[in-house]
């Protein structure tokens, strides 16, 4: 069986089309849609349609490629640009049976359309020239691929524009068996100049990069890779801005019915690791570093798996989809980590999650966490403390210009007090701090979202 990646930023309006063809293919049982945390409405049509929907761990698409290879269930995978409309009916087929016949590793996709000026100007060129031995392909920087993933978890992928000639090369380099098929007509987007120079000098790069016959030192005289985006606002689409209320929730032992990262202790064997850390370190900022260095090697897939483990508390979606009926802006605000918190966005359809960034290479986990700015001190907090979630609840306001005195709150330990506080509405929900009681407007001892439903609507 085969497993379909596609990668997706702000494709709302082909995502559905693209995943209906791919659902054409009776060999296809997993569909992966990887989102770089688009702005738009990409993650509820794929969730629409029974997709895998899960957050690259980078933005770029390279990292996305890599995170869908590292969560495919199959050893056949072949992956689609989001973007195009115009696939033929059979195209899983035509790009995976000359790897279900035996006769190819790795399948490379050319179409009925003129290659472009960077295909042209400048990867056939470069080729020609570093890889004298290297096979003619029709369209060397085409997207639509498929193969076994045995070789994809060998690779590196790269980012930006690089990415597909890289895993040619790659694949080139392993001396697998390649394969180039016709995909019949395709038609996707005309790039600006500005896109195509930056496409060129990026693509150039990569063939530079994997070049055997240049050096480190000749690469100076060619512009390097552009610096990637490390970091983009977190994705709210534009018709949330009209809204004029919003509601956040915390998300251990409140969305899920236990903790993240005590699961996780328990999972890989570093609890008493995890409770010296508690026990010993006082500063909230040193804390969390110290404890995603215990996380230090682990995939992305294990980190999901522990994640999916966790119960989720009855009635979290309905509580989510009233709330947004409503006129609410939905949203998770936790001390955990991005990866954790978007996964559980997706499956609840929640707005925006706002959590620590742990760092990943190739998928797994560097033991780095990057404490994001909106938990720290700016011109818009509402509280004095060094760290803390309240800060997030004010960036957010300032960010859709809405009122202290339109949001709500639900959490459930000492880490929401100060937010649960400074929210118009605070909920307690099965807290057993005692202060948080104290603070809150209301107070929930029932594991499930039903109560709050019961006051709220």
């Amino acid at each position: 069986m085969i497993t379909v990646i596609i990668p997706a930023l702000n494709e709302e309006k082909t995502i559905g089309c693209v995943i209906e063809t791919a659902k054409l293919s009776a060999n296809v049982s997993e569909i992966i849609v990887v989102d770089d945390k688009s702005e738009d409405q990409t993650i509820e049509i794929a969730k629409k349609y029974a997709c895998k929907v899960i957050t690259s761990t980078k933005l770029g698409k390279g990292t996305s490629m890599q995170d869908g290879v590292l969560m495919a269930k199959n050893e056949i995978i072949a992956f689609l640009d989001a973007d195009i409309t115009t696939y033929s009916s059979d195209i899983i087929d035509l790009l995976t049976l000359p790897i279900i016949e035996d006769r190819a590793d790795f399948v490379k996709s050319y179409f009925t359309r003129q290659a472009g000026r960077v295909t042209e100007l400048v990867a056939k060129p470069l080729l020609s020239i570093l890889y004298p031995d290297f096979p003619i392909f029709k369209q060397p920087l085409s997207g639509m691929i498929a193969g076994k993933k045995e070789h994809f978890r060998k690779i590196n992928f790269e980012e930006g524009y690089g990415v597909d000639i890289g895993i040619l090369l790659d694949m080139f380099q392993m001396n697998v068996r390649i394969e180039e098929v016709n995909i019949g007509h395709i038609e996707n987007r005309m790039q600006s100049v500005e896109s195509l120079g930056k496409m060129s000098r990026q693509v150039a790069s990569v063939i530079l990069k994997k070049s055997k016959n240049m050096g480190f030192q000749d690469l100076k005289t060619y512009e390097h890779i552009q610096v990637i985006r490390e970091q983009m606002d977190f994705a709210l689409s534009e018709n949330l801005r009209k809204l004029k209320k919003i509601a956040i929730l915390d998300m251990d032992n409140t969305i899920t019915r236990g903790s993240f990262i005590q699961t996780a202790a328990i999972a890989f064997d570093f609890a008493e690791q995890l409770q010296e850390i508690g026990r010993t370190q006082t500063n909230p900022i040193l804390r969390t570093k110290q404890i995603a260095k215990l996380l230090r090697g682990k995939s992305l897939k294990e980190l999901l798996d522990v994640a999916d483990s966790i119960k989720i508390t009855p009635n979290a979606l309905t509580l989510v989809e009233n709330l947004k009926q409503s006129g609410y802006i939905v949203g998770i605000i936790s001390d955990s980590y991005d990866c954790i918190t978007n996964h559980l966005k997706n499956k609840l359809g929640v707005d925006f999650s706002l959590a620590n960034e742990l760092e990943f290479s190739r998928s797994h986990t560097t033991g780095e966490v990057k404490i994001p700015s909106f938990f720290l001190p700016h011109q818009h907090s509402i509280c004095k403390h060094d760290y803390c979630k309240s800060h997030a609840l004010a960036h957010i306001c300032q960010h859709y210009n809405i009122a202290l005195s339109e949001t709500m709150m639900i959490g459930d330990g000492a880490n929401d007090i100060c937010l649960t506080d400074k929210a118009s509405i605070g909920i307690s929900f099965c807290s057993t701090d005692k202060r948080l009681d104290k603070v809150a407007d209301y107070v929930i001892k029932k594991p499930d979202f039903q109560e709050v439903m019961s006051f709220l609507f």
